[in-house]
């Protein structure tokens, strides 16, 4: 159906070999987001987590306007996976686009340092370097 987006599964995905300490990314499961911010991650050579929840295969900005890109559901999702169990650093980048969601995501996950990531996934490289060594 060329109407209905092209998705990836909505789960938490390994980039590199991520351990205890290794931030925490957050994208939506459309496709093309999901392998542009995934690709800029192993670009950056830094191990990571993508937390990528079900979106319904739609982009940041289109996702977050419909409602379907909140802190409460990207909390939610981010504790339903049991991540935080398995971290010493709970770090989560959020996408730029997405920094509305900041606070709500804050509130679902008190334990857990909320960044605001850069808007386009091309930076992610200088973001990672700049912000989270």
């Amino acid at each position: 159906d060329p109407q209905k987006p092209i998705q990836v599964e909505p789960k938490l995905y390994e980039i590199g070999e991520p351990g205890p300490e290794s931030p925490v990314f957050v994208t939506t499961n459309f496709s093309l987001t999901y392998f542009l911010v995934s690709d800029e991650i192993e670009n950056t050579g830094v191990s990571a987590w993508l937390a990528v929840p079900e979106c319904e295969g739609m982009s940041v900005l289109t996702a977050w306007a419909a409602g379907k890109f909140s802190g409460g559901s990207v909390g939610e999702f981010v504790r339903g996976t049991g991540l935080g169990d398995r971290l010493k650093r709970r770090r989560i980048v959020i996408p730029g686009y997405a920094a509305p969601i900041r606070g709500e995501l804050e509130e679902s996950l008190p334990d857990w340092e909320v960044l605001v990531g850069p808007q386009e996934a091309a930076d992610l490289e200088s973001y990672v370097r700049n912000h989270l060594n």
